[in-house]
């Protein structure tokens, strides 16, 4: 197949979230499998750098806004190791700024605008260059325009006749909502703002855009495909997504295991495989206790966390219960930035217990990699996450994750059990209410359990046994474009 991916963020490029990790590990997986895949992104400031090999295409596409037409410039750059070809929007107006999407904690006033010039820049690329697509994949709101223009405006036009249009969720909670004045940026009639299309609750929605006009929705994990269309997890489209719950599938995401994979990792002292992992661990884990200033003490279980310290991600949780929690033989390690209240609460633990807690406050990947490598238990209380990426990183490195039962979560990760003990499949522990206690009990139970040896050794088999490669996730991928395809009017059957 033929398929052009469009996103706003994508590693090694520009990222802020877990959509950079996921478009580019679907980019990869897809073209790997022998599809013809192009990636198109904005040309961000964060883009420019000498790792990055790019080169002007000497094309330009144009967009209608404001009763105007605005030009960028293509830029082609690649992905080291793949096949598949990327494509860089140039507007220096819209993308070369400090921020993606925020500056000072301020989502940048324009961003209706730059995202629906992003969208049409897209599309026009698409026609420009004769991609000739059979799927075009739209990410999250920033390209929640493209499936309407495809079905508005391009579904006639050569090369687009028999294509499918195709949008991936990644976090329902972030719609791209905008004033009813906006409307017009969308270069679209104002018919299209009604309640069944383009509108909601008065504000123009984009991600709301994408669902209604897409012929295949995706999100990342079955449970969270599942939750969205509840009240619970809804975020006010529950509605919509129940109305087209025919179109949604849920396709976990894969990790990139040529980055994250224990046995060839530079950035842990001790490479380790399943064969090995006992013994590689431990040195993974006193490096990471020296590292910290922690007392080397190899016997007590060390529990590793690297998130945005949010209430989102469980903090409150921890919060909730940390005089108990530490009263148990346990040492803590965090990493991440956040909000402020939680970030001087990690800062105020590290000074009055450094003898069980240690932080750095910020974010350094190769640190990143050595805390999953030398943690024995990775705590993920999230209140909800649509798919998460730690929980699987920590069972391909033997590190096994303690996690609230939503989302992802749920789908990667096998609640211990007696049962699923008996039957070598449990990998981790699940948090079955959202609670302080709850959280504390579950954790107790990881405790227990990595005081027997044989339980212990067994749940970090069964984790680093599991298959969290892209290649998987790509396959799921392609029956959904396959599905989205037999379902256009003119497709040949």
């Amino acid at each position: 197949m033929r398929i052009v991916i469009a996103a706003s963020e994508a590693v090694p490029f520009a990222k802020t979230g877990g959509l950079a990790d996921v478009a580019t590990g679907l980019t990869k997986a897809l073209a790997a499998r022998g599809h013809e895949v192009t990636l198109v992104l904005p040309y961000y400031r964060q883009s420019i750098s000498e790792r990055i090999w790019r080169q002007p295409t000497g094309r330009f596409v144009e967009a209608s806004l404001r009763d105007q037409k605005v030009r960028a410039s293509v830029v082609e750059s690649r992905i080291e190791g793949s096949q598949a070809r990327v494509l860089l929007i140039d507007h220096a107006h819209y993308f070369d700024r400090p921020g993606l999407y925020v500056e000072h904690g301020s989502d940048y006033p324009d961003n209706c605008e730059r995202f629906c010039a992003f969208s049409r820049f897209v599309m026009e690329t698409i026609r420009i260059f004769q991609l000739q697509p059979d799927v075009i994949h739209a990410n999250d709101w920033q390209t929640g325009l493209m499936p309407a223009l495809q079905q508005i405006e391009y579904r006639n036009q050569e090369g687009f006749e028999n294509t499918a249009a195709v949008l991936t969720i990644h976090n329902l909670a972030y719609q791209g909502a905008f004033w009813r004045q906006d409307m017009h940026l969308t270069g679209l009639s104002d018919a299209y703002f009604n309640w069944n299309q383009m509108e909601h609750y008065g504000q123009i929605n984009l991600l709301k855009t994408g669902i209604v006009f897409s012929d295949a929705v995706t999100t990342v994990s079955p449970t969270y495909a599942r939750e969205i269309q509840t009240d619970a997890f809804g975020c006010g489209l529950q509605g919509v997504l129940q109305f087209h719950c025919g179109k949604l599938t849920g396709v976990l995401n894969g990790i990139d295991v040529d980055i994250w994979n224990p046995e060839t990792d530079p950035a842990i002292p001790m490479p380790y495989s399943k064969e090995t992992v006992r013994h590689g661990k431990a040195a993974c884990k006193k490096r990471l206790q020296q590292h910290f200033n922690l007392p080397l003490q190899k016997s007590t279980p060390l529990c590793g966390m690297i998130s945005r310290m949010s209430e989102q991600k469980g903090f409150d949780l921890i919060k909730g219960c940390i005089n108990d929690l530490l009263r148990e033989d346990v040492q803590l390690v965090f990493l991440g930035t956040g909000d402020s209240q939680y970030e001087n609460f990690i800062r105020d633990l590290t000074l009055k217990r450094p003898d069980k807690v240690a932080a750095t406050i910020g974010f350094d990947e190769a640190l990143a990699h050595q805390i999953e490598a030398g943690s024995d238990i990775y705590l993920m209380p999230s209140r909800f996450e649509p798919c998460g990426l730690n929980q699987m990183y920590s069972q391909a490195y033997g590190t096994v994750p303690v996690v609230n039962a939503v989302g992802g979560l749920v789908d990667s990760v096998i609640d211990c059990t007696p049962e699923t003990l008996a039957d070598r499949i449990a990998t981790g522990f699940h948090i079955r209410e959202y609670t302080p206690s709850a959280f504390l009990a579950r954790l107790k139970d990881a405790l227990a359990a990595y005081r027997e040896e044989g339980v212990w050794n067994t749940l970090i088999d069964n984790g680093m046994s599991c298959d969290w490669s892209w290649n998987r996730s790509a396959e799921i991928y392609e029956q959904t474009y396959e599905r989205a395809l037999s379902n256009l009017p003119n497709h040949p059957r």
